[in-house]
């Protein structure tokens, strides 16, 4: 499809009612966001792996220290 008809069935789609027009974004959203992949950085690798060696271990926050956090952070 060439960007002249991508730009006419997008014209059109401003013509539909608003319902339907939401809908036909968010399926566009829904596609841009599969394109999106996050590479991490090494660092944020060795904390990922280490995050799932103490989920292995069972090692897990207690209720206290998650609430601790998110009143850290306003929640």
């Amino acid at each position: 499809m060439t960007k002249h008809e991508i730009r006419a069935v997008l014209d059109r789609v401003l013509t539909w009612p608003a319902d339907k027009q939401e809908a036909a974004a968010d399926l566009l959203l829904m596609l841009e966001a599969q394109e999106e992949f996050y590479e991490p950085t090494e660092e944020e690798r060795i904390a990922i792996r280490e995050g799932l060696a103490q989920a292995k271990r069972g090692e897990f926050a207690s209720d206290e220290e998650m609430a601790a956090l998110w009143r850290k952070f306003g929640v």
